[in-house]
């Protein structure tokens, strides 16, 4: 028979948690740490921004804000007694975006290495969601995790390709649907009910980052990043717009 016993329980069975600490929060925290480490040598290393300490040690805080955020939310809500290599990737997945940001605030143009690290992130993206349901790990603590890493890393992309000129200013626009469909649950918390699962809705995500990479490779003439950003503008409003009018019409 399935185990139904508490999180709480299982972990308790185990044996005692040192700091009073959960183990996958204990878990997630040091890894937590461990991005900061990654966030300061890529961007030292890989990046070439040695001197921009100051950008750094601001993105480190942010990430560490979010790991502290994430920490809290695992221990109230995560329903396993480990973390999984699933969550881990979608952390190692935060520090990446990270470094994206020094990036950004430092202006530099991009490059065959920060293009690396953009396509790393994207491969990565459909890794966690795989292993959770491969290890029975399945959460909706990784799954809201993951959707704010991808809403994230939409918006540093956005607002990175204006800043240094490599696309129009509306591309921001990219970078805006998600966070503008949680403002609008403040007004509409019907917004919040369960979306049924659309391969289409997946679909315009991936095309989201992926047009983002693009305008990242040097060369692409701009108006084919023009047409391509426009497209995907299109494809968000369509697919936003199609969930709000389901949503809309099966509210209760």
């Amino acid at each position: 028979m399935k185990d139904i016993a508490t999180p709480d329980a299982r972990i308790e069975a185990n044996g005692p948690v040192r700091f009073g600490l959960r183990r996958p929060v204990a878990a997630f925290c040091l890894a937590g740490l461990v991005g900061v480490a990654v966030i300061f040598l890529a961007s030292d290393i890989l990046l070439g921004l040695g001197a921009a300490w100051s950008s750094v040690v601001l993105v480190s805080a942010a990430f560490l804000g979010a790991v502290g955020i994430g920490a809290v939310t695992l221990h109230r809500t995560y329903p396993h007694d480990r973390l999984g290599l699933c969550n881990l990737i979608t952390l190692a997945r935060l520090a990446i975006v990270s470094v994206l940001g020094v990036a950004l605030l430092e202006a530099k143009s991009p490059d065959l290495m920060l293009l690396l690290l953009a396509v790393l992130s994207l491969c990565l993206d459909g890794a966690d969601g795989w292993l959770a349901r491969r290890q029975n790990l399945a959460s909706s603590f990784g799954a809201r995790f993951d959707v704010e890493v991808d809403a994230a890393f939409a918006l540093l992309l956005a607002i990175y390709t204006a800043r240094v000129g490599v696309a129009s200013p509306y591309v921001i626009l990219l970078g805006l649907p998600y966070y503008a469909f949680r403002i609008a649950l403040a007004v509409f918390p019907w917004l919040n009910a369960p979306l049924p699962e659309r391969f289409s809705r997946k679909a315009v995500c991936v095309a989201q980052i992926a047009v983002l990479i693009v305008l990242l490779v040097p060369g692409v003439p701009g108006s084919v990043t023009n047409a391509m950003v426009l497209t995907v503008i299109g494809a968000l409003m369509w697919s936003f717009g199609r969930d709000i009018v389901w949503l809309n019409r099966n509210r209760t």
